[in-house]
C-alpha cells in the first residue's frame, strides 16, 4: 500500500518511511508528490495549521492514495499566537531565518522574560481517498530569548529557549530535538492514529 507525502522533501520522507517500518505499519510505502507525477504548487490558504496541513494531503487522496501532510510554526503569546501559520514568510516577500528573527526580535523587544512564552506547533493530517481524515497535533512549549544562541537548528530555533533542558533548539543535538520536539510528538501521535484507523478500515 502506497501514502503520499505531500512534499518534495527527501529528508522528510525518508523520516516518515523510517517511522513506518514498524511492524504493524511494514506494508506501507512512502512516496513524494514527484512520485506520482504531480509537479504542481500546493496552495496554502486555510487560517488553521489543521486547514492547511489537510489541504495538502487531500491532493493526493484525490488521486487515489492515502495523502499526509504536516503544517507547522511559531506561537507566541505576547503577539497573540503570531507568527502562527505565517512563520515561514513572517517578515514578508523574500522572507529568510535572518529577517524573520529580527522582526520576531523587534516586535518583542523590552518586554520582560514572563511575558516571552511560546509553543512550536507540528499538524499532520492524513486524508484517505474515501474522505475519511484525521489530524494530530504536537506541540513544545518554550520562551523567546531577547539574543541567539546556538548554531544548530534553522528558523526560530537559536531563539526559542526549552526550559526542562536549558538550551535553545539551536544547541540541542538532532537526536535531543527529536526527543522534544512539536514534529517528534506529533510524528508520535501520528503513527498510533494511523495504525488504529487502518486496522479499523480492514476489519470492515
Amino acid at each position: 500500500m502506497d501514502i503520499v507525502l505531500a512534499s518534495r522533501n527527501k529528508k522528510k520522507i525518508a523520516e516518515l518511511q523510517s517511522l513506518l517500518s514498524t511492524e504493524a505499519l511494514s506494508g506501507l510505502r512512502v512516496l513524494s508528490l514527484d512520485d506520482i507525477g504531480y509537479h504542481e504548487e500546493i496552495e496554502e490558504n486555510g487560517t488553521t495549521f489543521e486547514e492547511n496541513s489537510q489541504i495538502k494531503a487531500s491532493v493526493p487522496a484525490s488521486l487515489g492514495y492515502i495523502g499526509v501532510a504536516d503544517d507547522s510554526g511559531l506561537e507566541v503569546d505576547y503577539l497573540d499566537g503570531a507568527p502562527g501559520i505565517y512563520s515561514a514568510r513572517y517578515s514578508g516577500e523574500g522572507a529568510t531565518d535572518a529577517k524573520n528573527n529580527e522582526k520576531l526580535l523587534s516586535l518583542l523587544q523590552d518586554v520582560p522574560a514572563e511575558k516571552r512564552s511560546a509553543r512550536f506547533v507540528c499538524v499532520i493530517s492524513c486524508v484517505f481517498p474515501d474522505g475519511q481524515k484525521f489530524s494530530v497535533r504536537g506541540e513544545c512549549p518554550g520562551r523567546i530569548l531577547t539574543s541567539y544562541a546556538g548554531n544548530a537548528g534553522f528558523g526560530y530555533d537559536p531563539l526559542f529557549y526549552y526550559e526542562p533542558m536549558g538550551k535553545t533548539f539551536a544547541e540541542l543535538s538532532g537526536e535531543e530535538k527529536n526527543k522534544i520536539s512539536h514534529r517528534g510528538r506529533a510524528m508520535e501521535l501520528f503513527i498510533q492514529k494511523l495504525s488504529a484507523t487502518l486496522s479499523e478500515k480492514k476489519g470492515k
